[in-house]
């Protein structure tokens, strides 16, 4: 697997998001997740993603048992930020105080069973908080040993710039990938001036580029996408649509839909690294294989003219969990 940097840190080409493994997107099984985790190590897979909003609390749990003996092989990322109410599992909202976030990280140190991570994340920013504290405090805990470096998710790119003013940023995470372009008018270009790396979470559309799906009846009541916009009816069909555009040039390539979609998002960028989650072993395989997937300029081409930027019916996020940039 080829490397690539995230500031300081060199991670693989692929990383995994561990969250799926606790909730959101229909059963789990702790057993494979795990086995997904030492199968990720051994295809060179270093990053692996977390937070202490999964679960609440027993992603961090789980990826900790799945390291356990292996810490030295792994770079460790987890955030901080959103609250959740851990009886209802709802969110109760943000936080980006000091206070808080130091607690936080020895909480999720904790949980997952280690003296450090390799990038503590705010998941997302506090409207009530200036950046500037809050990465005051994350500074902290660089100083403290507790994180070898910091990282933002969802912020835009003038938040992002008064952060970097604060600490060294070593990454950006938003959500990007063919169905979702946001991030390349402003976001990227910013993080490339700034030498900020970029985790795309999300990078197969929450399962829609991967040619699984076919209706909506494909996922369970309990499913995150039943409430997704993207998801509901009228724009669901749209950008299934979309994604089958994608799939037939996959077949002429000889690879699948969701290794296209990666191998794209790998050919965006150096700073970009794609951070598809996933619970089984064989889709994880199958998501490995897109770093040996090489795409002409041809291809690309083709690609920008079978999804156009803004394609995707449908926000990403309901109006209110819908994260705002600044």
């Amino acid at each position: 697997m080829q490397r690539r940097r995230l500031g300081s840190l060199e991670v693989s080409a692929l990383g995994l998001g561990c969250m799926g493994m606790s909730e959101f997107y229909g059963p789990t099984d702790e057993a494979e997740s795990i086995a997904t985790v030492h199968r990720a190590l051994e295809l060179g897979i270093t990053l692996l993603d977390t937070a202490d909003m999964y679960g609440p609390f027993v992603n961090e749990e789980l990826v900790g048992k799945a390291i356990r003996g292996q810490r030295d092989r792994v770079v460790l990322a987890t955030k901080c930020g959103i609250v959740r109410d851990t009886e209802r599992r709802t969110v109760r909202g943000l936080n980006g105080r000091p206070d808080y976030i130091l607690k936080s990280c020895d909480a999720s140190l904790r949980r997952l069973g280690v003296d450090h991570v390799d990038l503590y994340q705010l998941h997302r920013m506090d409207p009530n908080v200036p950046i500037e504290e809050s990465v005051g405090a994350m500074a902290q805990l660089v100083k403290a040993g507790k994180t070898r470096a910091i990282g933002l998710s969802e912020v835009g790119p003038n938040t992002l710039r008064r952060a970097a003013k604060v600490h060294p940023i070593a990454s950006l995470q938003s959500e990007y990938s063919l169905l979702t372009r946001d991030v390349e008018t402003e976001v990227l270009p910013t993080c490339r001036e700034l030498g900020v790396g970029f985790l795309a979470y999300s990078p197969l559309g929450r399962g829609l580029l991967s040619g699984r799906f076919r209706s909506r009846g494909d996922f369970g009541p309990d499913d995150y996408r039943q409430f997704s916009p993207r998801f509901a009816e009228g724009a669901f069909e749209k950008n299934l649509e979309l994604t089958l555009r994608a799939a037939e040039l996959a077949k002429a390539k000889g690879c699948t839909p969701a290794q296209l979609a990666l191998a794209w998002l790998l050919a965006r960028g150096p700073q970009i690294v794609p951070i598809p989650g996933t619970k089984s072993r064989s889709r994880l395989e199958e998501n490995a294989g897109a770093a040996d997937i090489a795409l002409s300029a041809s291809d690309l081409r083709k690609l920008d003219e079978l999804i156009p930027p803004g394609a995707a019916a449908g926000d990403r996020y309901a109006t209110t969990m819908m994260p705002r940039w600044e």
